[in-house]
């Protein structure tokens, strides 16, 4: 329901900011001008969107403010000009009077009243930008007070003009004084631009913790502030809202119909944030239920007025926030279903390390020169797919690294704590585990650089890798233990390496390089370790340098597991509907995993398996 209401509030605000232009023409011009204007204004302002907050917020809060102080003027103006004693409605007599003598219309007329408070839902989207502190002292003392005077402000008014018969509806507009119409439109449109803006981000933040969940499709997600983690950008939602808004514009035409949508998306959303608010109160705040109840019956009694209100303008218009959360629902339970069952399969399947030891040093299979890269989502244990490749080939390269790319919440990683390497079975199996971490703002190296990286880390874990060695270690399950390594331009103490052409006694300087040099010398390109002088490293780690130097020699091959979920015999119609068709459309469509993005594909290696599910 907030996707659809991100859908809906940008049109509504929008459309309704421009409706002023009605007073100041004829209705047969209105009606061709005030669409196309609010279409040109939604382009723009999704257009916009890339540019991230930070770098549009410094206008908001002048716009913002200078809205405000105009609707609460407008409102003393009108309170003092028209019904000085409009005040006193503010007492809750006249709401149980009016329901009282209404009851039935009055009921129903509850569901336009909720367009009072739209936009309050998507105040969690500003937490992202701001402290809470700063948003109660906000809204207590500047945009509640505003609020109410603009309010008691139009009530003044109606109660002076409501029998006067008009071609026009009785709307804001008509209550600002005829010479401040065009500057108050102006305002209005640039103030519905900003209010528009909360919701969207909204949107995104909200899409982006499903990702983040495994509850909705990988989408790109870009960081446009490297100091706020809440301010991002999602290309492929900016623009589906954006079509989304224009077709609920195009299609209305008419702010009662979008008006009747939006309430029943705002209501919704309050509603369900009200029950899950009682669960909160029991299990993360551990209150007392009875706390709870009475939580859920008070506000939760209220909400459900308004709700059935609201439902009752179905035909009119409060079926699209429906039907829109209908299909977002759809996608989200089909993917969170697929990548549950899809990595359900992966544990089940996951290869122990005894299966590992048992196939002895040569692992069963020829051990060919080079670098095999298994990229694998597994921080720990060996993915099927290895498996699934060493039964079926019968040869693989002769040091082998897993490695998994993960992003964490922070802006930066520091370059000397990027890598996390370890060693996956005994010294002589030439396993290695390596975990390349990046921040949200962190940009990815080109291949050259990162394989240079790479392979620098896991020498320099070879070389310390001593009991006494005073390394900082972090465990994972599988009682696995992986070495903190910078990248080579951070650890300038480190192993460092050279690629080139030339004759290796032309250029080995240190006595330690003169060891661990390759004895192969028919190569195209030559690698070498540039090794500290001290401490002296033990005739094993030679030997283990000098064969992944020849390997990172003989090149680098980059494995990538393409999987295809499958549904298994005798599952229902369902399943298979939701398995092979739902979920492999959406896994075809949507982004893959971003390490696959930057891959040379001339190195890549895809290895295909079925997951049976």
């Amino acid at each position: 329901m907030v996707i659809g209401d991100g859908v809906l509030t940008p049109a509504i605000s929008v459309f309704s900011a421009v409706s002023g232009l009605e007073l100041s023409m004829s209705k047969e011009q209105h009606r061709y001008v005030e669409v196309p204007v609010a279409c040109v204004i939604l382009i723009f302002l999704f257009a916009l969107q890339h540019y991230g907050t930070h770098r549009v917020g410094f206008l908001f809060a002048p716009v913002v403010i200078v809205w405000l102080l105009c609707i609460s003027s407008i409102g003393l103006y009108n309170i003092f000009y028209w019904n000085p004693h409009v005040y006193q409605a503010l007492s809750p007599y006249y709401m149980y009077k009016f329901l009282k003598k209404t009851q039935r219309g009055g009921w129903m007329s509850l569901g336009g009243i909720l367009l009072c408070m739209t936009g309050s839902e998507a105040m969690f989207a500003d937490l992202g930008h701001f402290s809470q502190l700063s948003i109660q002292i906000a809204f207590t003392f500047v945009v509640y007070p505003s609020l109410i005077l603009a309010y008691m402000g139009q009530a003044a008014y109606l109660s002076k003009h409501h029998i006067i018969e008009s071609d026009y509806r009785i709307g804001f507009y008509e209550s600002v004084p005829e010479k401040l119409r065009w500057p108050v439109l102006a305002i209005a449109i640039l103030a519905a631009v900003v209010g528009s803006q909360a919701i969207i981000t909204g949107t995104f933040s909200i899409i982006k913790q499903c990702s983040a969940l495994g509850c909705f499709p990988r989408v790109k997600i870009v960081h446009t502030s490297s100091k706020i983690h809440g301010q991002i950008y999602i290309p492929e939602i900016n623009w589906t809202l954006m079509l989304l808004c224009l077709a609920v514009t195009i299609g209305f035409r008419d702010t009662k119909s979008m008006g009747n949508a939006s309430g029943l998306a705002v209501i919704t959303v309050m509603l369900v944030t009200t029950c899950l608010m009682s669960l909160v109160i029991v299990l993360c705040w551990h209150k007392n239920i009875f706390l709870a109840i009475c939580f859920i019956l008070f506000f939760g009694s209220i909400e459900a007025l308004y709700f059935s209100a609201s439902l009752i303008k179905f035909r009119e218009g409060a079926w699209v926030p429906i039907a829109l959360s209908f299909i977002f629902l759809m996608v989200m339970y089909v993917w969170h279903y697929g990548t549950f069952k899809k990595y359900e399969f992966d544990v089940q399947n996951k290869v122990s390390i005894n299966w590992l030891l048992s196939l002895g040093p040569t692992l069963g299979i020829v051990r060919v020169r080079g670098i095999g890269l298994i990229h694998t989502e597994l921080v720990s244990g060996i993915p099927a797919i290895f498996s699934h490749f060493v039964t079926n080939l019968p040869a693989f390269h002769q040091v082998v690294v897993f490695l998994c790319i993960k992003s964490v919440p922070v802006p930066h990683v520091r370059p000397d704590e990027r890598f996390l390497v370890g060693r996956v079975g005994p010294k002589e199996y030439r396993l290695y585990r390596c975990i390349a971490r990046y921040g949200y703002r962190d940009v990815h190296k080109d291949d050259m650089e990162f394989e240079k990286d790479l392979v620098c880390s896991i020498a320099e874990f070879i070389r310390s890798d001593k009991p006494e060695s005073n390394i900082r270690l972090e465990k994972l399950e599988d009682d696995e233990k992986l070495t903190v390594v910078g990248t080579s331009s951070s650890n300038l103490d480190g192993i460092r390496l050279s690629v080139d052409e030339a004759d290796f006694a032309e250029i080995a300087s240190t006595s330690e390089l003169k060891e661990i040099r390759p004895t192969t010398e028919k190569v195209r390109k030559r690698v070498r370790f540039v090794v500290p002088e001290s401490p002296r490293i033990d005739r094993d780690a030679v030997d283990e340098l000098q064969e992944l130097m020849e390997a990172r020699e003989a090149g680098m091959a980059f494995i990538l597991g393409h999987s295809y979920v499958k549904a298994k015999r005798g599952s229902s119609l369902m399943k298979k509907l939701v398995i092979n068709f739902g979920y492999d459309f959406l896994r075809r469509n949507f982004r893959g995993p971003s390490h696959a993005l930057s891959i040379p594909h001339a190195s890549t290696l895809e290895v295909g398996m079925v997951y049976h599910v």
